[in-house]
């Protein structure tokens, strides 16, 4: 079964991401309408199909709180029917079977959406799937049961750390100082997310931090004046939605204000409850996506500043885990947009760029040929089709790629002409062995930029070279 790990780059066939589409589709139509077995159904068919959708998992979680009531306990027997079904989370644990965990663990959890020791494995398989935000679901899941418990709070935390939220990752390790004051792990991981807090101080504004802050002072100085507390505006959206909870226009006014102030956790809640409200509208959900995307981006920029900062082992291998998830959500959400947009080809060169990075080389050579109907792209698609057909040793048509973005790069982008210069030429000498074009092309970029990368010395190459030999495989690295 195909998911959207790491060691997966191509994700869902298309035919399984709509019949999972239309199954979530159904299941937050029913979920609305309270009828939260069925769409408890559907839901999990999307989990298990797609374990590495947040989307899919919130809603699920979500129908089930609403279905118990949120009576933090679930089915009065899931003690008594769950036996066998931790028994199958075990052995598929024992086995290293991780969507056997998840598969078994969403059974548990038809029973006890609290289930700590169901909600735990999860999360573990989750993180062993390279499916980390989904990870942090479950596991705040756990909490949900018991926001005290120590050792959930210390799992939470090391993954919220991993992931470079550190003020989160704080506020887990200050209760697991708080239930065992002698907790030497939880002293010293404080003291060190202290420390990488400074530092992502150090790359950029901490606004969510200063936000509280000024509103907590305001607050303060508004009841020493007496005359009851001011609510804030989410405070009033808030009221309004406890009355009105399928006005859907506030929730969104209410995730624009809280995104606005750097807040994009509580956008994002807000957002997920605005989509069970809508019944899984489109544009609900791409505004979700699309939040939960650059929270991502934020968490991949933040590894990177980290590992920059640190230099140690295992920050610059968080920040490749990280980038390379990232990159394979971002696979998933340009190819949701293609898919509902086929004229927009902005999205179409956005998913080849992907593709790329992910190898797919092949794959992406037609959406590239359709993205050409872009004429603000042209020059930067006919330098990735350049480096598609390298890719996969088609040397003529990649030079004849590379040869028609240099006739329309524009003036305004000299790195872009720069680089292709140097794809054309390197593409020209190691592999087509054409030394009157190698020398031109590498000529005018040593003209303009002679330290750029190893050209002087494929000019001497060029210059020392008999001519003979057979075409060589081409790094264009």
């Amino acid at each position: 079964m195909a998911t959207d790990s790491p060691g997966n780059p191509g994700g869902l066939p298309p035919a399984v991401r709509r019949r999972l589409q239309a199954q979530f589709e159904a299941g937050s139509q029913k979920s609305n309408r309270g009828e939260y077995d069925y769409a408890t159904t559907m839901f999990a068919a999307c989990v298990e199909g797609d374990p590495a959708n947040q989307i899919y998992l919130q809603s699920f979680l979500g129908n089930l709180y609403k279905k118990f009531d949120n009576n933090k306990k679930g089915d009065r027997l899931a003690s008594v029917k769950g036996v066998g079904i931790k028994g199958s989370i075990k052995k598929a644990e024992m086995q290293k079977d991780w969507l056997g965990v998840i598969k078994s663990g969403l059974d548990m959890l038809k029973l006890n959406p609290w289930d700590v020791g169901a909600l735990t494995a999860m999360a573990s398989a989750s993180e062993k799937l390279g499916h980390e935000e989904c990870r942090i679901l479950y596991l705040r899941g756990a909490l949900g049961a018991n926001p005290a418990d120590p050792e959930v709070n210390r799992l939470c935390g090391r993954a919220l750390r991993e992931l470079g939220r550190f003020e989160e990752a704080i506020t887990c390790f200050r209760r697991v100082v708080q239930a065992k004051p002698g907790d030497e792990e939880g002293m010293q991981t404080l003291r060190a997310l202290d420390a990488e807090r400074a530092i992502k101080k150090g790359g950029f504004e901490d606004a969510q931090s200063s936000t509280d802050v000024m509103a907590d002072k305001q607050l303060q100085q508004e009841r020493r004046q007496g005359g009851g507390v001011q609510l804030t505006p989410e405070q009033v959206i808030e009221r309004h939605l406890t009355k009105n909870p399928t006005d859907i226009p506030k929730y969104l006014e209410l995730a624009n204000l809280h995104a606005g102030n750097q807040k994009l956790e509580d956008a994002e809640k807000v957002l997920t409850r605005a989509l069970e409200a809508s019944g899984g509208d489109l544009q609900i959900r791409e505004r979700l996506e699309d939040l939960q995307m650059r929270r991502a981006r934020e968490a991949v920029d933040t590894a990177k500043k980290q590992a920059e900062a640190e230099r140690t082992p295992q920050a610059i291998e968080l920040y490749k885990k990280m980038k390379a998830e990232l990159n394979v959500r971002e696979l998933e959400f340009y190819r949701g947009h293609v898919q509902r947009y086929p004229t927009q080809h902005g999205y179409k060169f956005e998913l080849s760029s992907r593709m790329m990075k992910a190898g797919m080389h092949r794959e992406a050579i037609p959406l590239l040929q359709e993205a050409q109907q872009d004429p603000k792209r042209k020059a930067e698609v006919l330098k990735a089709l350049g480096e598609c057909f390298v890719q996969i040793k088609q040397y003529k048509l990649g030079m004849q790629n590379f040869e028609a973005a240099l006739e329309q790069i524009p003036a305004r982008e000299p790195e872009l002409r720069k680089e292709t210069l140097y794809f054309t030429g390197k593409v020209a000498f190691l592999a087509l062995k054409d030394l009157e074009k190698a020398d031109k092309y590498l000529t005018e970029l040593a003209g303009l930029d002679f330290s750029y990368r190893d050209v002087s010395q494929l000019l001497e190459q060029i210059a020392n070279a008999r001519g003979d030999g057979a075409a060589g495989a081409v790094d264009l690295s």
